[in-house]
């Protein structure tokens, strides 16, 4: 490595610390913008050394620099549009997409790696090999798993748990072929070898994801984002990257972290996520909400006085606030309620909405004090001193059957919302989460339901609210 190598090199370690450091600033919602400028400076640091690399070496023809600005323009428009149009109730298939060209590119690299270095003598053996290997598998399965994931989240494929025929001995044998056919590329060149592991890859990210319920998405975007970086890092190798090393390698152990964390949130095992067992539930599903069971309906004036007239009221923020763009009408709400003296608090489930954070997110873009956003365990003790909880299209997290066995969210860590001595529903309908279930708390006597959408209901509450105020 000559000396200008070096030195590209070095700028590459700094671009990663620029990762680094703009990740530790991620941890804190209200430095969080600033963590994701310091990220990308880091990345424009990295792009334009590796221009000014290939710039230097001189290897790149007409055509390749002609590809280059293309797919730089070409990607460029791409993200800036996403940034500009994509709703937050559609962040976590965007995630999920970029999850799939990350992987898909990573797992490119060492194929291309792979086929270009075939002909060097003895064939491709050792450590480089092993890298480019791994590339390959997990790049291939984050590719097809994260496009299956964006299907399920955008309802263009069921997000029921799609069950095959013979799936698991099919999967089965698909990691004996994919892992059969590496261990031979270790030894042996061998192209057919190649197409094996990649078809095999995307057999299974296929397989290992369409098993999956709606109401485990959290954990699945958290494991294909670690898929995501594990393969960067891999290509890093690949290549020789430094850069691409550090920061896939920062992908992959927040990412694997957050699974973690994800996973014990639904109550699930990393195994039974690896092994695509998660995602069904129990096969017996106790009705919920049945027989004589009754709902309260509810007006806007009726439910505006009992939140005027208490002390404490916990908010409850789920999918259906995300989808109706109502962060803004609880944020006014709130504001209102605490003219009045009464102590304000958001409960925030780790996998309420479609992604982690996503509550978070929302809130934060209607800066809603970050101090009022409490975790589950730490707002779960406080339930039952609260003279209202209002509830906002929060489903599964908040339901009671999680504490008994037999249901799809037996055993789920969930908000104790029913603790709370007045219960208010904001909900368009009686409608299931994505666990599939009737929500037992809604027959609670002390819930009343505000059937409208999240947006036109916190707006009339908003209005009743004021003229209590007057």
């Amino acid at each position: 490595m000559n000396t200008f190598t070096t030195n590209i090199q070095l700028v590459y370690v700094l671009a990663a610390a620029c990762f680094v450091v703009g990740l530790h600033l991620m941890n804190s919602p209200a430095t969080a913008r600033r963590g994701n400028q310091v990220s990308t400076a880091g990345m424009i640091i990295a792009v334009a050394a590796t221009l000014v690399l290939l710039i230097h070496e001189g290897t790149v023809t007409a055509v390749g620099w002609t590809v280059l600005i293309i797919g730089t323009l070409l990607g460029s428009a791409v993200g800036l549009w996403s940034a500009r149009t994509v709703q937050m109730t559609a962040m976590p298939q965007l995630v999920s997409m970029f999850n799939a060209v990350g992987g898909g590119a990573a797992a490119l690299v060492a194929v291309y790696g792979y086929i270009n270095d075939e002909s060097a003598a003895g064939g491709v053996l050792g450590s480089t090999t092993v890298f480019t290997v791994l590339d390959v598998l997990i790049g291939s399965v984050t590719f097809t798993g994260s496009l299956i994931a964006a299907g399920k989240l955008q309802g263009i494929i069921t997000g029921s748990p799609v069950m095959i025929k013979g799936g698991r001995l099919i999967t089965a044998a698909l990691i004996v072929v994919g892992l059969g056919s590496a261990a031979f590329m270790l030894t042996t060149a061998s192209l057919p070898a190649l197409l094996l592991v990649v078809l095999a890859s995307l057999a299974f990210g296929v397989l290992m994801v369409l098993p999956i319920g709606g109401a485990d998405m959290p954990v699945v975007i958290s494991l294909l984002n670690a898929f995501t970086g594990t393969a960067v890092a891999m290509a890093g190798f690949v290549i020789n990257n430094w850069a691409l090393i550090i920061a896939g390698a920062l992908v992959g152990a927040s990412g694997g972290i957050l699974t973690k964390l994800m996973a014990d949130a639904m109550n699930r095992s990393l195994a039974n996520i690896m092994l695509g067992g998660f995602g069904t539930g129990d096969t017996a599903i106790a009705a919920a909400v049945s027989g004589d069971a009754q709902v309260r309906a509810i007006a806007a004036d009726d439910a505006a006085i009992q939140l005027a007239y208490a002390s404490k009221v916990i908010i409850v923020p789920g999918y259906g606030l995300a989808a109706a763009q109502a962060q803004h009408g609880v944020a006014e709400l709130a504001a209102l309620l605490e003219q009045r003296g009464i102590e304000v608090s958001y409960a925030i489930h780790p996998v309420a909405g479609r992604m982690p954070g996503h509550m978070n997110v929302l809130l934060a873009e209607a800066n809603v004090p970050y101090p009022q956003l409490k975790e589950m365990d730490e707002i779960n003790p406080e339930f039952g001193r609260a003279d209202v909880a209002l509830v906002i299209g929060a489903n599964d997290v908040t339901n009671p059957a999680a504490r008994r066995p037999g249901n799809a969210v037996s055993g789920m860590p969930i908000l104790d919302v029913d603790q709370a001595k007045s219960i208010i529903v904001v909900k368009r309908s009686m409608g299931h989460g994505y666990a599939g279930i009737d929500n037992e708390l809604y027959t609670n006597p002390k819930t009343s339901m505000f059937f409208t959408d999240a947006k036109k209901g916190l707006a009339s509450l908003v209005v009743a609210t004021k003229t209590l105020v007057g």
